[in-house]
């Protein structure tokens, strides 16, 4: 595997609460670099990228901080860009999801140059598919999935010259807190979801055979992993935080086959409000996960 840059984005510009821009340092605070190089990976710590403050303030034409969400997504898309020119596998560590726009956008266009297919699994508790006409708070973070599609304010729809997104290259898995008017946006766009109740009635097993069924050598596989698509009783350092979400172990087996996958080649791991934690036990959590993203299994058996 390629060298692991760890990239930083210490905002919560886009959230509803306070607090996700602390994740980066959380993540550094438990060992992400360190446990990644005992997997005899080749990490490169970034730091943390530099952006606008968070003002505070209330909506405005449907948007809060629309300003500071597009710089903070533009220096992302930068970053993300310069890391996958190198041959570099980058890891966006968040900061709030609204910063998926500019990693994802600027992996699109790597792709689209390279001529690779791109599939990005979204771990969410929400659909994150409002738009300003339909969004009930104007924060930014609800809002990605339609951006990425095409459906938002230029400066973020069209982060890198286009529309990052077609449907068919997004999943949702872990959905379980969808607006009606959400619903009928990826309805009618046609997303492949695979909510709390798929995964109740299937299994994560089946889900994850099925999320990962296009995925083959010519694709660039994303994960956009929002810590929130775990139950928070095991997850609680979060800020929007919805009960009945992922176990651990529902989460490390999508972890694990994601590594058995090899197709990795870029990483998002957002939402985590060490504000809202306990003894950064959250934090601590990622990493366990990221370290089975990245190769550590619990299989037993010989393959």
């Amino acid at each position: 595997m390629s060298t692991v840059t760890l990239i930083g984005a210490p905002t919560d510009v886009g959230a509803s609460v306070l607090g996700a821009s602390m994740g980066p340092d959380a993540l550094r605070i438990a060992g992400l670099a360190r446990a990644l190089r005992a997997l005899g990976l080749a990490v490169h710590d970034a730091g943390n990228l530099h952006g606008p403050g968070n003002p505070q303030a209330l909506a405005q034409d449907g948007f809060r901080h629309l300003d500071e969400v597009v710089q903070w997504n533009r220096a992302v898309h930068d970053a993300t860009a310069a890391a996958l020119a190198r041959g570099e596998l980058p890891l966006l560590m968040g900061g709030d999801h609204c910063l998926a726009i500019g990693s994802i956008s600027a992996v699109a266009a790597h792709c689209h140059v390279r001529g690779r297919r791109l599939k990005v699994l979204w771990f969410d508790a929400h659909a994150d598919a409002n738009t300003p006409e339909t969004s009930p708070s104007g924060n930014l973070h609800g809002m990605p999935v339609a951006c990425l599609l095409g459906q938002g304010p230029r400066a973020l729809a069209q982060l890198a010259g286009g529309t990052a997104l077609a449907a068919g290259q997004i999943a949702l898995i872990g959905v379980r807190s969808v607006d009606a008017v959400e619903k009928r946006f990826v309805a009618e766009h046609g997303i492949e979801v695979h909510d709390m109740r798929t995964i109740d009635e299937l299994g994560m097993r089946a889900v994850m055979q099925a999320a990962l069924a296009d995925v083959d050598e010519h694709t660039h596989l994303h994960v956009s992993f929002d810590m929130d698509a775990m139950d928070p009783a095991v997850a609680p350092g979060v800020g929007t935080d919805v009960r009945g979400g992922l176990t651990y172990r529902e989460t490390q087996l999508c972890m694990e086959m994601l590594a058995d996958s090899g197709r990795l080649a870029s990483c998002d791991l957002v939402e985590l409000n060490p504000a809202l934690d306990i003894r950064n036990q959250t934090a601590e959590l990622a990493v366990d996960l990221l370290e089975s993203l990245f190769g550590k299994s619990t299989l037993m058996r010989l393959r």
